[in-house]
């Protein structure tokens, strides 16, 4: 089941503001950028990047995810190992808003996110 519409509008702002901050320039975009979708109950933040063989195709990278689970009422938290598999993010699991999720990226003290 997706996500409600009040946590979208949650999703939306706290995800927009996020990635405001740490997209690159305009002018850097078509080779890099960064952005977020939302997937049933679970939102993506990944990499858009010019394919390195060749550079008319895009890579998209996955960086992090979350998923709502509606009968705990929290979100839990996910990266991408080298295996290309989502795995458990065990500084911080669990989260009880979208705000948590962003705040756990951006204070990723072992570099599961983003290196």
């Amino acid at each position: 089941m997706a996500i409600n519409i009040f946590q979208t509008l949650d999703v939306i702002e706290a995800l927009e503001n996020y990635i405001y901050k740490i997209r690159p320039t305009e002018d850097m975009r078509d080779k890099y950028d960064i952005t977020y979708k939302i997937d049933n109950q679970s939102i993506i933040i990944y990499e858009i990047r010019e394919h390195w063989k060749n550079k008319d195709e895009k890579l998209e990278i996955p960086i992090a995810k979350t998923t709502y689970v509606k009968a705990q009422k929290h979100w839990k938290i996910f990266w991408k190992q080298s295996d290309l598999n989502w795995h458990s993010y065990k500084p911080n699991p669990i989260v009880q808003n979208i705000k948590e999720f962003v705040s756990a990226i951006e204070n990723d003290k072992s570099g599961c996110f983003w290196g």
